[in-house]
């Protein structure tokens, strides 16, 4: 039978991960589901782990070329109606697909399903807790009206859809774009204002995906360029700061927002003793924001040795 449900999984020196993330997908309750593993050039054990797993999991492989293209690639082989792009390291409780096809069935005209996640850190010891250890049944169920319908101006003051959380139309992409291949971060994020523009959205408010926390994400690396708010300036010059149901942020709650974010990347900056790029930014931070007080305050302090704990 065709799959109802594509999952792509990207990844990349997983070994530790990729086998709990699998595991996951194949104990959904909603079965007409089909995996795809697009392997990123590894140099562990990932790719043996996964075909280990024979015909419920299906395994492409490219020369190491990023997330973005191993996403594009699963999705261009996906047959689904609907498309999940889960990373190699998240967990899905079991009625994750069940609950979110339950609301697409039900709203033909939303693009998007997501649903709060759950933070998952490890212990002293560097252990994660046993997913069966969250009662995810004390949450609340429903919509999260808020979160939820015509939410782009919602996203231009925070990534709040989280890619394994997600569950997405696979004409979606047709009318959208994948994802940008250019962008080493925020690629979400930006593949999420384009869907915002032209689909409304659902949020479910139950935790169905448990997001592991640990040291090689790549949101805790110092890059550069600050991504995020090229990437919200960019958008808000190309399409307002209002959603199209006439929802709108004010230019100061924008301007604040990107305050905030450079301020975060300053910061970060600091911890890497990039004195350069953290004064910058943070200077930058302070003139939008100027009743900040306290971005003012971590630039000399951080010229006398001060580094925030990150």
């Amino acid at each position: 039978m065709n799959p109802t449900v594509s999952v792509v999984i990207p990844t990349y020196n997983c070994e530790a991960y990729i086998a709990e993330t699998i595991d996951s997908i194949l104990n959904q309750t909603f079965k007409n589901v089909e995996v795809i593993v697009v392997d990123d050039g590894s140099t562990d054990r990932t790719r043996e782990i996964v075909t280990s797993y024979g015909a419920p999991v299906r395994l492409l492989s490219q020369s190491n070329s990023g997330v973005c293209a191993a996403r594009n690639y699963g999705i261009r082989e996906a047959a689904g109606s609907y498309i999940c792009l889960m990373d190699h390291d998240d967990y899905w409780f079991p009625e994750k697909l069940a609950l979110q096809l339950e609301q697409m069935f039900s709203h033909p005209d939303v693009g998007l399903i997501y649903s709060t996640f759950v933070w998952w850190h490890p212990d002293e010891e560097g252990v994660f807790p046993d997913p069966e250890s969250f009662n995810i049944e004390k949450m609340p169920g429903g919509i999260d009206e808020e979160f939820s319908g015509w939410i782009y101006h919602l996203l231009l003051l925070d990534c709040w859809i989280l890619t394994s959380a997600a569950l997405i139309r696979a004409e979606v992409f047709d009318k959208c774009g994948a994802y940008d291949e250019s962008l080493p971060y925020s690629e979400d994020w930006d593949l999420w204002l384009r869907i915002s523009r032209e689909y409304p959205v659902i949020k479910l408010n139950k935790g169905l995906t448990l997001y592991r926390q640990h040291p090689k994400q790549g949101n805790r690396l110092a890059r550069e360029i600050d991504y995020r708010t090229v990437l919200l300036r960019a958008a808000a010059a190309r399409w307002g700061l209002c959603s199209r149901d006439g929802r709108c942020i004010s230019r100061r709650q924008f301007m604040q927002n990107i305050a905030r974010y450079q301020m975060e990347f300053g910061l970060k900056h600091l911890v890497s003793n990039n004195l350069r790029l953290a004064m910058h930014s943070l200077w930058r931070a302070w003139l939008k924001h100027p009743a900040n007080l306290k971005t003012l305050a971590y630039i000399p302090a951080g010229l006398l040795g001060w580094r925030p704990k990150w």
